[in-house]
């Protein structure tokens, strides 16, 4: 097989779906196959016979033994190669690269999720052709990738990215009279819990606002309320500070939203200002940008993570 002709899956796990798409590489990857499954979430075995039945139905589909890529949720101990912290309880302790790997016979390029929306956002997406940019997911968590060049920066741990955990300094929670709460890492005053959907949601109620999707609470606020407009302010104001320590830190090229409150056309007036208020004289804020391809895009860098994977293993 030519490198014109090789072929790769990327599977995009989430808590409650598979989703698997197969690509064939040209000057972009062309999609081939899809298959969509829920996801297996209590039981290990079971979880990995649906991703070989997944894989062996999609090999046959394409009519090749294809490179693999995988967007998981959570992260992998770098000491032991478990999975932590993932919203598929039967990851949780798991040994799931070599159990993946054993099971499909094939090398498996892994990486979380918001790396994987990194990738395909460098890679014909929204920063398609920039030096740098940072993929910056704002979902039920927060989290991401930094991508150089269009290849994604792993890191020590396989962490770069993880700037979801990084504590809201002090002196923003003391302005806001906003409490320091517990992350499900085990540390307290991760940005994730004030900046996220839930986040969000989690302010509005400190704010004295009622429990409230971000939708809604945008929503009363174009309508007038001042306690949902409140909210906003001081989730922009949050998030700048966060993004201009990420533009501090690794200086892109362009942020790249992604995850649901990416789709929220508030943030792409607001948070420029945001970012460049916490930032010094002579410094400029990046373009902050939508995604191209959004949720679409897990699989598809999964695919181009193991397409790296491939090229970084050849001489």
């Amino acid at each position: 097989m030519t490198t014109s002709e090789r072929r790769y899956h990327g599977l995009d796990i989430g808590g409650s779906k598979i989703e698997l798409v197969s690509y064939a590489e040209g000057d972009e990857l062309r999609e081939l196959h899809r298959e969509r499954i829920a996801t297996p979430g209590a039981d290990f075995a079971e979880f990995v016979q649906a991703i070989q039945g997944l894989i062996a139905r999609a090999d046959k589909a394409v009519g090749a033994r294809a490179l693999t890529g995988i967007g998981l949720p959570g992260i992998i101990d770098s000491a032991s190669g478990r999975q932590l912290s993932s919203n598929v309880p039967a990851l949780n302790g798991r040994l799931v690269v070599s159990s993946l790997q054993e099971a499909l016979q094939r090398p498996v390029a892994i990486g979380n999720d918001c790396q994987c929306f990194a990738l395909s956002e460098a890679q014909g997406g929204a920063a398609a052709g920039l030096p740098t940019m940072f993929g910056a997911i704002l979902g039920t968590g927060a989290g991401g990738g930094y991508c150089v060049e269009g290849r994604l920066m792993r890191g020590w741990n396989g962490l770069a990215g993880e700037w979801g955990h990084w504590p809201v300094p002090a002196a923003l929670l003391s302005a806001y009279g906003l409490p320091l709460l517990s992350c499900p890492c085990g540390r307290e005053g991760c940005l994730e819990r004030y900046v996220s959907g839930p986040g969000m949601s989690q302010l509005h109620r400190q704010l004295g606002g009622g429990d409230e999707t971000p939708l809604s609470i945008v929503a009363h606020a174009q309508a007038g309320s001042a306690t949902a407009g409140k909210t906003l302010e001081v989730h922009a104001d949050l998030l700048g500070q966060a993004l201009a320590s990420l533009v501090l830190a690794l200086d892109p090229h362009a942020i790249v939203l992604g995850g649901g409150l990416s789709q929220l056309a508030h943030l792409y007036e607001k948070l420029p200002g945001a970012v460049q208020r916490h930032l010094f004289a002579g410094a400029r804020t990046p373009p902050i940008l939508p995604p191209r391809f959004g949720d679409a895009g897990g699989a598809r860098g999964a695919a181009l993570l193991a397409r790296q994977q491939l090229s970084d293993q050849q001489p």
